[in-house]
């Protein structure tokens, strides 16, 4: 073999090795970025069970406010069909707007139940508080993770040269879970 044959043989080689170390790192993080979108829905759907049986709860104390009892349901329900309809963690849209939803009407059912002494009493409803407030702070801390996933990820599929690789290979880019409306971004208080 000449010389310049074996210099081309030993680029091809390292520019084969270059791509394959790219394309696993771009998977390793896109896997990455959705498993930690796996950990905000576990979260959310740990919240949307507890919802139920929080108003049901409120119910016997509560029962001439059912207009936001059921607003509290209604918004649940949307939001819990909105996570069920993410296809993987690319489109968050409606999920984030759904989510500000819920959030707006879990505040104003904990507003008003601050109306009613016997409810901020009851063992039961401090227990679902205790836990709905739990998973406030888990799911805040699960978007959190997923989003350095997604940053970190897009940083990767766009510098060079994997953004040469990422386009070829199909990497699109990763949709961090951002709440628009500043109020909806704090978590939901939970006060009894």
């Amino acid at each position: 073999m000449s010389p310049v044959m074996l210099v081309v043989l030993a680029i091809s080689v390292v520019l084969a090795l270059l791509i394959i170390t790219i394309y696993n790192r771009l998977v390793s993080l896109r896997n990455q970025h959705k498993n930690a979108f796996s950990q905000i829905d576990v979260q959310l759907n740990r919240r949307y069970d507890l919802i139920p049986n929080l108003v049901e709860t409120a119910k016997a104390f509560m029962s001439h406010e059912r207009e936001t009892l059921e607003a509290v349901i209604k918004a649940r329900n949307q939001a819990h069909a909105a996570l069920g309809a993410v296809k993987g963690s690319q489109d968050l849209t409606k999920l984030v707007a759904a989510e500000g939803v819920l959030s707006k009407s879990l505040g104003s059912f904990m507003a008003l139940s601050e109306n009613y002494p016997q409810l901020k009493s009851d063992v039961t409803m401090k227990t679902l508080m205790e836990e709905l407030s739990s998973t406030e702070n888990k799911v805040s801390f699960a978007r959190q993770h997923y989003n350095d996933s997604v940053m970190e990820y897009n940083t990767a599929r766009e510098s060079f040269p994997a953004n040469m690789i990422a386009g070829s290979f199909g990497f699109i880019a990763a949709q961090s879970f951002e709440v628009e409306n500043p109020q909806v971004r704090e978590s939901v208080r939970v006060k009894f």
